[in-house]
């Protein structure tokens, strides 16, 4: 593993690349490793990554809705991860309370740099490319709320879409929570999916890789009780292992075995 990283360094040095390779390939390892030395004391704590809208403020429903759904997290155990920012990522780690948060940001010209709750802590890691920060973002946790947000919070929400649609990812909830009464996700989705597959891009089941959820309670119960008993997967001469903490009593094995029977190329699991 050592050898192959500093083979690539090597092979970089003696390629056509140009300043702007270089100094891309360079400040990219610089920042993953920065991150990596910051999430390795929290590598084994249960975290779950909030995505949603800088834009939000204080005074939306949205905002007081992630801070209560971000304490109930912290309150089940769980890190709470974001952006940094203002908005929705200032919420979630305002309500998880800053030794339960950690912070990934962005440079960007027009925004400040870190929120009042993680500026200045151990827990906080700045990045220059996005797709740096999308990765670790992504990478150390273990659940992912979506909050209504713009393009931005689109892109994060659709690459774990992605991630979870191709097998990139180990399973993991993804939870999109809408304010009760004022839906952003429900409407969303229920234009989009239809169009979709109509036109054959995605699959049929592609709605299960997500839960929409109008409640604090839905939420932290789908997040809280994917873990009940799911410990890990892995895959050994392309076959999947599912780790689970408690054995299956026979019949629930058996329903298992009939309804999902679809994702298993021999009909069997």
């Amino acid at each position: 593993m050592f050898d192959r990283l500093l083979l690539a360094a090597a092979n970089l040095i003696e390629s056509d690349a140009s300043s702007l390779d270089f100094k891309i390939a360079s400040t990219t390892l610089e920042e993953m490793t920065r991150a990596f030395d910051m999430f390795a004391p929290y590598r084994d704590e249960p975290k779950v990554t909030i995505f949603g809208s800088a834009r939000t403020t204080s005074e939306n429903p949205i905002y007081a809705l992630t801070v209560k759904t971000a304490q109930a997290l912290a309150e089940s155990g769980f890190m709470v991860v974001t952006g940094a920012g203002p908005g929705i990522m200032e919420a979630g780690m305002l309500g998880a309370g800053r030794e339960k948060s950690i912070g990934v940001s962005i440079r960007l010209p027009f925004e400040t740099g870190a929120n009042s709750v993680i500026a200045g802590d151990d827990k906080f890691v700045s990045m220059r490319y996005f797709f740096t920060r999308k990765l670790m973002l992504v990478k150390e946790s273990h659940a992912f709320l979506c909050m209504p947000g713009g393009f931005g919070t689109l892109d994060e929400t659709f690459e774990l879409l992605t991630l979870a649609q191709t097998a990139k990812s180990v399973p993991v909830p993804i939870v999109f929570l809408d304010v009760p009464g004022d839906p952003f996700w429900a409407p969303l989705m229920d234009t989009m999916e239809p169009l979709l597959r109509r036109h054959g891009l995605i699959s049929d089941n592609d709605h299960t890789l997500y839960r929409i959820a109008d409640s604090i309670e839905e939420a932290v119960n789908e997040i809280v009780g994917f873990y009940s008993n799911y410990h890990s997967v892995r895959f050994v001469d392309g076959i999947m292992h599912l780790r689970i903490k408690r054995r299956l009593p026979d019949a629930d094995f058996s329903a298992i075995s009939r309804d999902l029977s679809y994702l298993a190329t021999d009909g069997f699991l």
